[in-house]
């Protein structure tokens, strides 16, 4: 794994906790609940007037009552502000997809007005306990300032509480969602795939082939490929002379002792020498129990494929959903079509090559995005108009023949599909026209068709 792809593998995992963040809140608040208050000693009765004006200004019991207003407060809002959130994860898994609560749990605007919350809870106790009345064994000391800090994160917390239900109301919008998913997944397009489309011909089949003799490499555990950290499998390669092929994508489910690749030339060297590569074999493979999009390109199009199903599913009944999120499974696809997919090559500092990872072909993406909500939503003629749609821009998009031919594989399986439904003769004249749409646009041609 390049670093860069190893800090995003990190950054992810904090991301989608919500503990790092108000983690941080609660020790900054601890840190400033503690040393205020001794700023408030050192400066006690030495401050301007134009400055103590706004201060708090009362006294010790009127101090004690507004910090543990706020306390007890804050905490009544911070339990709130938990509830509507497992609330909406709630929501997001059972309407949309258990692959959405990622886009959740990851939202900045939740983890930083939890920590609000959460902060100003700590803060206020921590102060409170500084300060002292007429009577007791040490002097009166009311700290002005840290007081009035606690007054400003009350009010603050009050209005990011406002805000918090304005963002949770708009984030759990269908569209606001399908929009995020869609611009993560384009985002992990370009950051993992070189653009351009490579050659006309497959060469994963090839590549799969010139492997087939050698040596198995098991799965150590089950679970999801997440990453794989091509430098130091590279490394580890070159250091017993193997050439090492990794059949297995990131987002795909690999099975304990079951190969996830094969590699060359290993047998020649020592035991201890090979039993050292196999743990290097193992580092280099990160299997999760869920997949994520620091190498998986096609996660974002897995999510929005499944807000697709979901949606046409007989206990949410909603094609309109579906036929939205297809639009931006539709933007997904030209996008990838626009970069290559040919398997990626490493070799070592004299230029030999030392690892190749294979990668999905179009066909098997394309494939992905439209058989189940082809086959679930066989029956919607407004659904498989925009699945014709669909791959008119898709087929727009594409420059070469194999992924001409991968589109018009789709095409062929879609027009069956129609065929067999018990459309009426208007429903299936339009679905001709969007046949005839999507051949024009393979050619080149954008024509509305007669």
């Amino acid at each position: 794994m390049t670093v860069q792809s190893r800090y995003i593998d990190i950054r992810d995992s904090l991301r989608t906790q919500l503990w790092p963040v108000p983690t941080v809140g609660i020790v900054l608040a601890l840190i400033v609940g503690v040393a205020l208050p001794e700023l408030d000693r050192a400066v006690d009765d030495s401050l301007p007037a134009s400055i103590s004006a706004y201060l708090f200004g009362g006294g010790a019991s009127a101090a004690r009552t507004v910090l543990d207003a706020v306390a007890s407060s804050l905490i009544t809002v911070t339990s709130l502000t938990f509830s509507l959130t497992v609330v909406t994860l709630q929501l997001a898994s059972g309407q949309f997809s258990p692959r959405l609560l990622r886009t959740f749990t990851r939202d900045r605007f939740v983890h930083f007005t939890l920590a609000l919350f959460l902060a100003t809870f700590v803060y206020a106790l921590t102060v409170l306990r500084t300060v002292r009345s007429i009577g007791e064994e040490q002097a009166q000391f009311v700290p002005q300032l840290s007081v009035t800090l606690a007054f400003v994160l009350a009010v603050a917390s009050v209005v990011a509480l406002v805000l918090f239900l304005a963002h949770l109301a708009r984030e759990i919008r269908v569209e606001t969602m399908l929009q995020g998913v869609r611009k993560d997944a384009i985002a992990a397009v370009v950051r993992l795939l070189a653009p351009g489309e490579g050659p006309d011909d497959d060469e994963t089949s090839d590549m799969a082939a010139s492997f087939k003799d050698s040596d198995p490499i098991l799965a150590d555990k089950s679970g999801f490929l997440t990453s794989v950290d091509h430098d130091g499998l590279c490394a580890a390669a070159s250091e017993i002379g193997a050439v090492v092929l990794i059949e297995r994508w990131p987002g795909a489910f690999v099975v304990a002792g079951t190969p996830i690749g094969r590699s060359r030339g290993v047998p020649k060297n020592p035991k201890e020498t090979v039993a050292a590569f196999e743990a290097a074999l193992k580092k280099s493979l990160t299997i999760r129990n869920e997949r994520n999009d620091t190498q998986d390109f096609t996660f974002g199009l897995r999510q929005l494929t499944d807000v697709t199903t979901k949606a046409l599913s007989p206990g949410v009944n909603d094609p309109t959903t579906a036929i939205h999120s297809l639009g931006h499974i539709s933007a997904l696809l030209c996008e990838i079509a626009r970069h290559d997919l040919r398997p990626q090559r490493w070799y070592d500092d004299d230029g030999c090559l030392r690892v190749v990872c294979l990668q999905p072909g179009f066909s098997d993406i394309l494939d992905e995005a439209l058989a189940q909500p082809r086959r679930y939503g066989a029956s919607d003629p407004a659904l498989m108009v925009r699945l014709f749609e669909l791959l008119r821009e898709v087929g727009w998009s594409v420059r070469t023949p194999h992924q001409r031919e991968a589109v018009t594989g789709q095409l062929a399986r879609l027009r069956a599909t129609a065929a067999a439904q018990d459309f009426d003769e208007a429903e299936r004249a339009q679905l001709g026209r969007c046949d005839v749409q999507v051949q024009q646009a393979l050619r080149g041609l954008w024509a509305e068709s007669s």
